[in-house]
């Protein structure tokens, strides 16, 4: 049985989520994990389509279904309706009449063009908060293009810098961009909750509600650091740096006999820490290299140092040394690495769940942490359409007998 206990500081929100894959999606299971009610609307499934979130299909599968999906999905209900079919659609208006958030990730234009644009919703239910997550945004005269993450990496300026140089730019290994937005997105609805509080009157008894428009390159770029300034002071284009921080010296990945560390010595005590810990205080003493402009003119060589005192010894030894100087320093984790790693799950970081065909799972944690009203895994990620009948009822609608009722996890 799922569990109805209201949890975290969003318990008594209900969001509609009308996104897919990751960018609206991330958000949504954000404001899950504190509590928020939230309907995922889904495509059903049609002739020669499974229907649902592509996401359920994506990456590595346990009886048709991603594991993704559970971390993805959890503490949602799912509700199968066809956005293209107006019936469909005059469902969604009823439930977003009664809900605090919308959460889409479309192209600019086609909540619009379903008659879901926010003017509409906003006559009905004036206090809605609806959070826009698309490429461009949804303004600017690139506003209609389609917008995926890897572009907006791209036009954000991290993929240029996520290369060894003259080499060609790679992605992080992950979907950042979308997650990047994601985040945004929730930062904009808290804002705009704290907003709509504000505001509550005789005349706005829920308070004024707002867009929350959220843009994938923006959201990137909002996290390129000195990138632009740099450039506007002084027209430097900051170039791939591979591993290393460029111009914080000695930061970067070293390689050892059975993997990778990562050293951070770039603090001037703390270089001269490490390069006394090394065998190396000729370095760790030169006076041109007492803060970091004399370093970062010396850099490879002070590399050179430090890769070569590692090369020869295991992670753990290094680890063991580094640690004992007091030396930021850590391995480079694998999924193994981090699944074995006490500290993971002493922070909660690592929680297990049964799925509802009894997959014993391991899945991510929930972040942040809060002293008082902490977050939870309430609820196992849904199948299809499995809360058409408790979530269309609530509205006077008879619906078809609902799916099993989604497990609580164990854990």
């Amino acid at each position: 049985m799922s569990d109805p206990t209201p949890f975290g500081p969003l318990a008594g929100l209900k969001v509609i989520e009308l996104g897919q894959l990751i960018a609206g999606p991330f958000a949504g299971k954000t404001l899950g994990d504190f509590g928020a009610e939230v309907i995922k609307i889904e495509p059903p499934a049609a002739e020669g389509k499974p229907g649902g979130d592509p996401l359920r299909l994506w990456r590595m599968l346990h009886h048709g279904t991603s594991v993704w999906w559970q971390v993805q999905s959890r503490n949602k209900k799912s509700v199968a309706l066809d956005l293209k079919d107006p019936e469909s659609r005059d469902i969604v208006r009823r439930l977003i009449d009664e809900a605090d958030i919308v959460v889409e990730n479309f192209k600019p234009g086609v909540m619009e063009a379903w008659g879901l644009g926010y003017d509409e919703l906003a006559r009905s239910n004036p206090g809605l908060i609806l959070c826009r997550i698309s490429g461009y945004g949804q303004t600017g005269p690139y506003r209609e293009r389609p917008g995926f993450a890897a572009v907006a990496e791209a036009m954000g300026g991290l993929r240029h810098l996520t290369a060894e140089p003259g080499r060609v730019p790679v992605r992080c290994g992950v979907s950042i961009g979308d997650t990047l937005a994601s985040l945004h997105g929730v930062i904009g609805i808290l804002m705009a909750l704290q907003h709509r509080h504000a505001t509550v009157s005789a005349q706005a008894p829920k308070g004024v509600g707002q867009v929350v428009d959220v843009a994938l390159y923006e959201s990137v770029f909002n996290c390129m650091e000195s990138l632009l300034p740099e450039y506007s002071a002084f027209g430097a284009v900051r170039e791939p740096g591979g591993s290393a921080l460029p111009g914080i010296a000695p930061s970067n990945s070293y390689a050892c006999v059975d993997g990778w560390v990562l050293v951070a010595g770039n603090g001037d005590s703390i270089y001269r820490r490490l390069m006394h810990a090394i065998d190396r205080d000729d370095l760790g003493l030169a006076p041109d290299l007492a803060t970091n402009t004399g370093r970062v003119a010396r850099v490879q060589e002070i590399d050179a140092a430090i890769g070569a005192w590692t090369q020869s010894r295991t992670v753990d030894e290094v680890l063991a040394v580094l640690q004992a100087a007091q030396v930021p320093v850590g391995r480079v984790y694998t999924a193994k690495d981090i699944a074995e790693d006490p500290h993971y799950r002493a922070r909660g970081m690592i929680e297990r769940i049964t799925t509802a065909d009894g997959l014993a799972l391991d899945v991510p944690g929930v972040v942040p942490k809060l002293s008082l009203t902490p977050g939870r895994i309430g609820r196992l990620a849904p199948a299809l359409g499995q809360d058409n009948d408790s979530v269309l009822q609530g509205l006077g609608i008879t619906a078809p007998a609902a799916a099993p009722a989604n497990p609580k996890p164990t854990r």
